[in-house]
């Protein structure tokens, strides 16, 4: 490394002594022994040299760069030589017409680089040419002079053409911008970063250095552009950058266009980063300047909000609305996308579900399974029933009854269980899931995945029992009833409160029980018995079918009917709305069907009573209605 500095520092001091060359003649160009090169040059001035790779690696030149090389003619001319060459061969040949220095060198090694991008083309070739070797020497011998923005399009191009990188070339390349990188302009250390982190990873160590340098130089941070690439291409590297690029975005919220607000939420989303402040400012720029989205703003957007799970009412009624119109000429992947997003968000638009269903019974033939499966799906997590349902369905067994045993059996436990939630769950679907070969490889599996779909195949034994009064069997054994329903974290304040309240509807502990695990994987907060006169009865003296192990064994007095109390939590309910999601309205409809009153304790109605003799009033009037209720039907 001392021998390297010294080196660096004799060209400085040498250049002091080596006067300017006098202006030499185009036509004068060629060194003696070489042959000129039959090429009409044009008449226009010299455009100096701009890779235009799509990789983004093009900087331009300083205005240092560009001021000493305006000084030489010869050096415009090869210049222009290198600019306007039309293949690799007429690059290649340039190292043997002219006497080539390290930055005419590394830019012919760029444009090279260049045309096998844009064209396809094989590198080997390119770089077993002995005159690509001797380029690689030239850039080689006088690494310490090529410009900088020179050499950063150098490395990268070096390796896009896959030079080995033990090579004494392409060591001696990335030592020299090691050693330059606080010399590089912030743009420059960007396009190299975005570059590093695509082609070589995030165990470049390179990389890492230039990292450390954004991460110290961050407040040279400017322009939308900049700050877009780095958040989508390099923030994942480094997640201090990437707290700094936030902040920066939040800052110049204002500027970003549509695409751009796209590519941020899309960052954001692949590394689960939920910056709540930005996500709220580019909605309201979105929703306040921006009133034409393109169809790929409007699909990774809502993707986008929807992996976060950020709740934004304004921006998803607006892409629901501009998504509308595009619907009948989508991909069906763009479709399943879109909708498998809206569900995860807990939003349903009817007009634009209500397209999605017709969708499916026009392209009936260009939907996978896997496609249909992810609408089913959707729908039964939002409870939607399109309006022409039988047609819908109809299509849907005819899809999907022959494809049952190619169906991964996570999907298809998934798959059944949605139909159940729709009530369309025939018994070839319900003998399938529930057959023991099927659930016994579930039961072998201890991730939590499989115990989730453990407990939905409960909820389908419950539905094949309750709502399938014509299905025969299998049915699960009893031992799988007993896996209970994951219990909450904590103890809301609706579930406390309920439980204060009920103790003044109860009278006393042995008229209820609470927290019911019932042996159809449904979870009943509490429950009563009530006698034909309305007065609570000791529930544990009376048989309980819907429990593993009952404590009484009398049959319920004549007249007298179980009640259930089910409290619905806010998350409990579609994005703003008093609609039940699926899951939901299922677990009461099974309960109801069990033989229990349901008494639904809605957290928009409970927790507005302050006073415990409120809820207490509220609990009973409700327990009359739905008791006068049952009367009446």
């Amino acid at each position: 490394m001392a021998a390297h500095l010294v080196r660096r520092c004799c060209w400085r001091h040498l250049g002091a002594f080596i006067s300017t060359p006098s202006v030499v003649p185009a036509a004068l160009v060629v060194p003696a022994g070489k042959v000129t090169m039959a090429r009409a040059l044009p008449p226009a001035p010299f455009a100096w040299f701009h890779t235009s790779n799509p990789s983004g690696w093009g900087d331009g030149f300083s205005v240092k760069e560009q001021v000493e090389d305006r000084g030489n003619p010869e050096h415009k001319v090869i210049g222009e030589l290198i600019e306007t060459a039309a293949s690799p061969q007429e690059l290649l040949q340039l190292s043997e017409l002219h006497v080539l220095n390290s930055n005419q060198a590394s830019l012919v090694i760029t444009q090279l680089s260049r045309f096998a991008a844009e064209k396809k083309l094989p590198t080997e070739s390119i770089l077993q040419d002995g005159r690509f070797q001797q380029l690689l020497g030239v850039t080689d011998s006088q690494i310490s002079q090529v410009w900088n923005n020179t050499l950063v399009n150098l490395l990268k191009s070096l390796y896009s053409l896959g030079v080995d990188s033990k090579r004494r070339e392409m060591q001696s390349v990335e030592q020299e911008v090691l050693w330059r990188l606080r010399r590089l302009t912030f743009r420059q250390l960007a396009s190299l970063a975005e570059f590093l982190a695509v082609r070589q990873g995030k165990d470049n160590k390179l990389l890492n250095e230039v990292i450390k340098k954004l991460e110290l130089r961050w407040t040279e941070l400017e322009g939308t552009r900049t700050v877009v690439t780095l958040m989508s291409k390099v923030g994942h590297v480094s997640p201090a950058l990437m707290d700094r690029l936030e902040d920066k975005a939040l800052e110049i919220a204002e500027q970003f266009n549509p695409d751009d607000i796209r590519k941020i939420t899309l960052a954001l989303a692949y590394q689960n980063r939920r910056c709540v402040p930005l996500l709220r400012a580019l909605s309201y720029h979105l929703i306040q300047k921006h009133s034409e989205l393109s169809l790929s703003v409007l699909t990774d957007l809502i993707f986008s909000y929807g992996k976060l799970n950020f709740h934004q009412p304004q921006v998803f009624q607006k892409i629901a609305t501009d998504l509308h119109p595009h619907v009948a000429t989508m991909t069906p992947v763009e479709v399943t996308r879109c909708i498998r997003s809206f569900a995860l968000l807990k939003w349903l638009s009817l007009p634009l579900f209500e397209a999605i269903a017709q969708y499916a019974l026009d392209n009936t033939k260009q939907l996978s399974v896997a496609h249909l499966c992810n609408i089913i799906l959707s729908f039964a997590r939002l409870n939607f029933q399109p309006s022409g349902s039988e047609d819908f369905f109809n299509m849907v067994h005819e899809e999907l009854q022959s494809q049952l045993a190619s169906l991964e059996p996570h999907l298809l436990t998934e798959l059944v269980w949605s139909l159940c939630v729709l009530q369309q769950a025939r018994a070839p679907y319900l003998q399938r899931v529930l057959a023991p070969d099927f659930h016994a490889q579930l039961r072998a599996d201890r991730s939590l995945k499989a115990q989730t779909l453990q407990l939905k195949l409960i909820h389908i034994n419950a539905a094949a029992k309750l709502e399938s009064p014509d299905y025969e069997g299998p049915f699960l054994p009893a031992a799988m009833l007993s896996l209970a329903e994951p219990a909450g974290e904590r103890v809301t304040l609706l579930q406390s409160g309920l439980r204060e309240a009920l103790a003044g509807v109860l009278g006393s502990r042995d008229n209820g029980r609470f927290d019911v695990r019932t042996v159809y994987g449904w979870h009943i907060d509490a429950e009563m018995v009530v006698s034909s006169e309305n007065k609570p009865l000791p529930v544990k003296d009376f048989a309980a079918p819907h429990l593993l192990r009952s404590e009484g064994t009398k049959p319920l007095p004549p007249g007298a009917r179980r009640v259930a109390f089910l409290r619905w939590e806010f998350p409990n309910f579609s994005n703003r709305s008093k609609d039940l999601l699926g899951r939901y309205v299922m677990a009461r409809r099974h309960v109801q069907a069990a033989g229990f009153l349901v008494v639904d304790v809605p957290h928009y109605e409970f927790l507005e009573l302050k006073l415990e003799r409120q809820r207490t009033a509220y609990l009973k009037d409700k327990l009359n209605k739905a008791m006068a209720k049952d009367m009446a039907g």
